[in-house]
């Protein structure tokens, strides 16, 4: 690395989007991976659907803990 960069003639901004999506990548043990591509796959969805479904159902029941 350099010491020190030159960023003078650099464009403030020019990779931002206002409305971007970060998508974050999780990262599953295979076993808990292969539980959920059969059930995904029982169900007739996808596995991101059946994953979305049981966090929600999870977030759910944490907030009648509270």
């Amino acid at each position: 690395m350099k010491q020190e960069y030159d960023f003078s003639k650099g464009t403030r901004g020019k990779f931002f989007h206002e409305n971007a999506r970060l998508n974050l990548p999780v990262y599953l043990d295979d076993e808990v991976q292969r539980y959920l591509q059969e059930r995904a796959k029982s169900k007739g969805i996808e596995v991101t659907q059946l994953v979305n479904e049981i966090l929600r159902q999870d977030i759910k029941l944490i907030e009648t803990m509270k």
